[in-house]
């Protein structure tokens, strides 16, 4: 539940094994997290449709918000299976064939991507599960490569294969992704995250989908390789929210690269107000181990300063051995750096239309007045949004709705705290309202004071206003 010294950044957190228990479910929505991811890279959906249930019934008994996101699959390219593990050494060559083709190599693994001898060349380095394996093409064949191993390890069976600069022609929603996302409608998750995003184009493939379904679900574009990066400023004007899927990211592009794509990306998003994640590795080693190393809690710290709106968890809650302490350390980080500031990169911020620059006008009075509520009333999110965007250090924001679509996708922006409002047609009447509702959770005491973004009636018209007043017993 909300207090006046709750986090402004968002946790998402990964179910998995570890945590799809009904009481580790209650833990992570006690020790901090806003959204729960639903990998669907390894979920089911009998699994799916009992997860979704359980993350509603128990945030709704803790007067909590708590959002769902699902994360599509996308295209994969992988190796086939191997009859047993293969141990490649350095200087060693492999085939690597497609189509069913029978190679000549010693070592040799098929790959489930029919056109990739087309479109790699020689010399185009191959990187096959993770980073663990590195291959050199060194020459192409009618249905293989034959390559070159540059960082030996074991290769098992069905192990991610990355193509670093090579423009793959796969489609972005597989037609997995498109059973998964019917499902994800009829459940009413809150948010999207779409795999493998390399142009505007396939973000409004699954716009499209969600529009023909009439559905609210908002979409989140992953960034995972160097054509998303091209197409960023496209991207982030097409979708809802931005990830910086750091996993693949620092696969396809170089390592040195990393910490500029990302201050880019949430920059961009800063600039057009678009809600941003920064994920994958920020706590990896507490898979396994009960404490960060100190990399990673300066990796942490830095998504927190550059203001991110959202830090996510990955293997290490679905997986991990001290996924509670995950959360726990992500909360204490970013309590703490929000203390320090931030970069700086939603100061100049620009607001362009009217309304925004209303919102924009009570942040600046809340702050100045040392107001204790900042207050708005949202029917499609663009108000709650715009206030996120101004990254408020003193004043908590309160956005009240009657659209419980819409309330459980704003735990996804900085510093947003949803409530369930039924709104009537006096904007007086809602603010008192909305007023005693945060009373009543002693978010708020007498004399306390409160800015609100409402309406007046004026000669029988409504007109937006900035209302301020203290509360009285």
């Amino acid at each position: 539940m909300f207090t006046k010294t709750s986090r402004r950044t968002r946790i998402i957190a990964t179910l998995g094994p570890a945590t799809e228990s009904p009481e580790m479910i209650k833990k992570m929505i006690e020790a901090g997290v806003n959204i729960f991811r639903i990998n669907m890279s390894h979920a089911k959906h009998d699994k799916v449709r009992e997860a979704v249930k359980l993350i509603r019934q128990i945030s709704e008994k803790h007067i909590t918000r708590v959002g769902i996101m699902m994360d599509t699959r996308g295209p994969e390219i992988r190796t086939g299976d191997v009859p047993k593990d293969l141990n490649l050494e350095a200087g060693q060559t492999i085939g690597l064939t497609v189509r069913g083709e029978k190679s000549a190599e010693e070592f040799s693994v098929d790959v489930n991507y029919d056109e990739l001898v087309d479109e790699i060349r020689e010399g185009d380095v191959v990187i096959i599960d993770n980073g663990t394996i590195e291959l050199k093409v060194e020459r192409k064949k009618k249905n293989q490569l034959v390559c070159k191993v540059l960082t030996p390890g074991t290769l098992k069976s069905r192990r991610h294969v990355n193509l670093p600069g090579v423009r793959v022609n796969l489609p972005a929603l597989t037609q997995q992704d498109k059973e998964d996302i019917k499902l994800g409608v009829e459940l009413g998750v809150d948010w999207f995250a779409m795999s493998f995003v390399r142009e505007p184009e396939d973000v409004m493939r699954l716009k499209a989908i969600l529009d023909y379904h009439n559905a609210p679900q908002k979409v989140v574009a992953k960034l995972e390789d160097q054509e998303g990066i091209r197409n960023l400023n496209e991207i982030v004007d097409a979708a809802d929210a931005i990830m910086v899927a750091r996993g693949d990211l620092g696969i396809e592009c170089p390592y040195e690269e990393l910490p500029i794509i990302q201050r880019l990306m949430v920059k961009q998003c800063a600039k057009k107000g678009k809600p941003v994640i920064v994920a994958t590795h920020m706590l990896e080693s507490m898979i396994q181990n009960p404490s960060p190393t100190r990399a990673e809690i300066t990796d942490t710290a830095n998504a927190v300063y550059e203001q991110a709106d959202a830090i996510m968890l990955s293997g290490e809650t679905s997986i991990g051995q001290y996924p509670l302490k995950c959360v726990e350390m992500m909360d204490r980080i970013a309590r703490r750096i929000e203390r320090s500031g931030g970069a700086g990169y939603y100061e100049n911020v620009e607001m362009h239309s009217k309304f925004a620059k209303l919102v924009k006008s009570a942040a600046v009075l809340a702050e100045e007045c040392e107001a204790d509520a900042l207050i708005v009333f949202t029917t499609s999110g663009i108000i709650a949004r715009n206030a996120a965007r101004l990254r408020l250090v003193s004043t908590p924001i309160f956005a009240f709705s009657n659209d419980e679509s819409l309330l459980n996708q704003l735990p996804m922006y900085w510093g947003i705290h949803p409530s369930f409002l039924e709104t009537s047609d006096d904007p007086e009447d809602n603010v008192s309202r909305a007023v005693k509702k945060l009373r009543e959770r002693n978010l708020l005491n007498v004399g306390d004071k409160v800015v609100a973004v409402t309406e007046v009636r004026i000669n029988d018209r409504l007109v937006d206003t900035i209302l301020m007043e203290e509360v009285e017993g």
